[in-house]
């Protein structure tokens, strides 16, 4: 069974079931029945044209659960006869579907909770790391957007900047190597920005592949978390990185900054710097007060503290990191390196295990625990 294909498909079955007219809700539904029947029958009689053929039982398991459904008997008379079997056009519908799930009746960030859910694949507990909130708020949150959208039909496609924001949040996911959908995120990218002409577009694919640039020397072969400034920048892809700082110099030039675009002047920065130590801090730091004044974020504010103990000591660090709330995830993990830096090893050790308890993946766990056995182990000699 080629698991992959599957998650291919599912796009371009769903967004056919809601061109005729299948609700997002109950489309999905019948989609996942469709999946969970492939995965029973495939094996045994693979059939010739996988995407028609999950098109039309897709197709049945709607129409069956509608005719079933009192609540939707005015809706099957409108119901067009089952499409017959046989190829069906291969179009990429995906971006597609990303406009049609941020539908104007849902707040941006429910339509961004129910795209990663429904199209980019991503578990509701990766939603809700991605969004910081607890997975049962993140549960509610997708289920209150699915009924609100129950019924609805998808005429009306949703805005530019929600669209970006999903984007943004796959690619972090799968950048993280929990799902591989980076690549994903870039290719609808790309698809977007050859069709409309928005900085902020421009800005988000700039920084897609700015940090896609440095993903094979963020690990150690065995798995391990390479901080940035301990990467070999010879694995850097030059190229990518030199697309991604003319695309987004073409962006500021048009002088309409938005939060993606300050994002990449701040890899960039990184990206230019030939060694760790000659980064432009000072710049950084300004760049995190432009991100800051457009989104007043706290994970902004977090990096920006980083920035500031790099730019101008460990001291003024630590003191713009106490204006932070410290239940911010990663937050302990950046006092722990800003107090290392400041010449305290025995807190930065306490603080690293810490952090590490909190860590969200293994990958940073690890690390993190490395780094407090590192410091120990000095405090002892």
């Amino acid at each position: 069974m080629d698991e992959a294909l599957l998650r291919s498909l599912t796009p371009s079955v769903l967004t056919v079931l809601v061109r005729r007219g299948a609700d997002f809700a109950a489309a999905e539904d019948a989609v996942q029945d469709a999946l969970v029947e492939a995965v029973r029958v495939w094996p045994d009689d693979p059939p010739r044209d996988a995407k028609g053929w999950l098109v039309t039982v897709a197709w049945r398991k709607f129409l069956d659960a509608t005719r079933s459904d009192t609540a939707r008997r005015r809706r099957e008379d409108r119901i067009e006869e089952e499409p017959a079997p046989g190829p069906t056009p291969a179009v990429d519908d995906t971006l597609q579907l990303y406009f049609l799930c941020a539908h104007p009746s849902l707040t941006p960030s429910s339509a961004v909770a129910l795209t990663l859910r429904a199209v980019g694949g991503l578990t509701t507990r990766q939603i809700a790391q991605a969004y910081l909130v607890p997975e049962a708020t993140m549960a509610q949150r997708i289920s209150r957007a699915k009924r609100t959208v129950s019924g609805v039909r998808f005429d009306q496609p949703g805005d530019v900047a929600t669209v970006l924001r999903v984007l943004y949040l796959v690619f972090n996911e799968g950048y993280s190597g929990d799902v591989d959908l980076a690549a994903e995120a870039i290719r609808l990218t790309r698809q977007l920005a050859a069709v409309i002409d928005h900085p902020e577009v421009a800005g988000l694919l700039a920084l897609m592949l700015l940090h896609h640039a440095r993903r094979a020397s963020r690990t150690a072969p065995d798995g391990g978390l390479v901080p940035l400034a301990e990467q070999d920048r010879t694995r850097w892809d030059t190229a990518a990185i030199a697309e991604g700082v003319r695309i987004l110099q073409t962006a500021l030039a048009r002088d309409r900054l938005g939060e993606f675009q300050a994002q990449a002047a701040i890899a960039a920065l990184h990206a230019d710097a030939p060694t760790a130590e000659e980064t432009d801090w000072v710049q950084i730091v300004e760049w995190y007060d432009e991100l800051a004044r457009l989104t007043d974020s706290p994970v902004v504010r977090l990096n920006r503290a980083v920035a500031v103990g790099e730019a101008d000591g460990p001291r003024a660090g630590l003191a713009a990191l106490a204006a932070i709330e410290d239940s911010l995830p990663r937050h302990t993990a950046a006092a722990a390196y800003l107090h290392e830096r400041a010449g305290d090893p025995t807190t930065a050790a306490r603080l690293y295990a810490e952090a590490a308890h909190k860590a969200p993946n293994l990958a940073e766990r690890d690390y993190l625990t490395r780094q407090a056995a590192r410091l120990n182990s000095r405090t002892r000699h």
